[in-house]
């Protein structure tokens, strides 16, 4: 009798076992599921593709077609980048060059400036 009694307990430990894997199967599926559910493509801001004419300081630096705000700051870096003007002990520093000294006002701006400045040399 102690045989058939623990025959019936291993078979419902086992099913217990098996309840559980599944469960947990069901469970590691359903947030995958829901993640791919809620991935779309992005698209940009309208707000940041807008045309802008810089003036005619920054328009020595970046050409004086109208362009989007972020490809203003895009070739801003790109002079800044291609003349060296980071500072070379803080890269978070950049230096003024003759066309960067009239656009910043001061021989050397913070990075976290640069959009500021931007901002204040285009014409909407």
């Amino acid at each position: 009798m102690a045989k058939a009694t623990n025959k019936a307990a291993t078979k419902t430990a086992a099913k217990k076992g098996a309840a559980t894997k599944a469960s947990t199967k069901t469970a590691a599926k359903s947030p995958a599921k829901k993640a791919a559910a809620k991935k779309s493509a992005r698209t940009p801001n309208a707000a940041f593709m807008a045309p802008l004419t810089p003036n005619s300081t920054l328009a020595e630096v970046v050409g004086n077609k109208p362009l989007p705000r972020t490809e203003i700051v895009k070739k801003v870096w790109d002079y800044i980048k291609k003349n060296g003007l980071q500072d070379k002990t803080n890269k978070r520093m950049i230096n003024a060059d003759a066309k960067l000294k009239p656009l910043f006002g001061k021989a050397q701006i913070s990075m976290f400036e640069l959009a500021k400045i931007v901002n204040n040399n285009i014409q909407k």
